[in-house]
């Protein structure tokens, strides 16, 4: 007798610790299944927030170099002290802290971060930079003589010589529209290109409606 109720006894603690473990087991499972749904909402957020972060640009016109008054954004990452905004100056260099002066015009900015990178790397291990162009403000071109606002434009894209003059306010009346000059720099050269108004305006030698450089001017006689 006293046997049969030693095993009931040793059955009943058995059977207790496995509703323990199970118990124990299904506790668990709900907190995992928790803090992976915590997690889950948690990922979009923080990736909306690094996304609002991150300093947005202009779109670059193709074939674009950074040149003086240039507008850049340099971010170095987890370095805040070497991230910064800057203007190149008009010699062309830029100042970023701890790592002095550096050449940025005539770069793309791409071969600029990897400039800065070469020189951070120097300072700390596998550096990571970006550089953003926050305003363009070194291709120009120009407009003199006989037109309603002559002065200098911004080229920030693609632009033709028809469309300056229209920036322009277009030819005043008393306007040589059949002898437009547009003179321009080329392998250090000065070289004059000639533009016809009228037959452009007709459809006529659209050749001559060239896309415009930085640096050049268009002469109205």
């Amino acid at each position: 007798m006293k046997s049969h109720v030693r095993q009931k006894t040793v059955w009943g603690f058995k059977a207790a610790s496995q509703r323990i473990v199970v118990a124990s087991a299904a506790a668990f499972l709900v907190a995992f299944a928790a803090t992976g749904e915590a997690q889950t909402s948690l990922a979009p957020q923080q990736v909306a927030s690094a996304t609002a972060a991150a300093p947005a640009g202009v779109t670059l016109p193709p074939g674009y170099l950074i040149g003086p008054e240039d507008v850049l954004t340099i971010v170095v990452w987890r370095e805040k002290d070497m991230s910064t905004d800057a203007v190149v100056r008009p010699d062309g260099l830029i100042s970023i802290p701890l790592l002095n002066d550096l050449q940025a015009a005539g770069l793309t900015p791409d071969q600029l971060k990897a400039s800065i990178e070469k020189l951070a790397s120097k300072l700390m291990a596998e550096p990571n930079a970006t550089v953003i162009v926050k305003a363009i403000n070194s291709r120009k071109v120009h407009i003199v003589g006989n037109v309603i606002k002559g002065g200098t434009f911004p080229l920030t894209g693609e632009m033709t010589v028809l469309q300056l003059i229209a920036q322009a306010g277009g030819l005043q009346e008393w306007a040589d529209s059949k002898h437009i000059t547009v003179m321009r720099k080329e392998n250090g050269k000065d070289v004059a290109l000639k533009f016809n108004y009228n037959d452009v305006v007709k459809q006529k030698n659209l050749q001559q409606n060239v896309l415009l450089k930085p640096g050049d001017t268009v002469i109205v006689p």
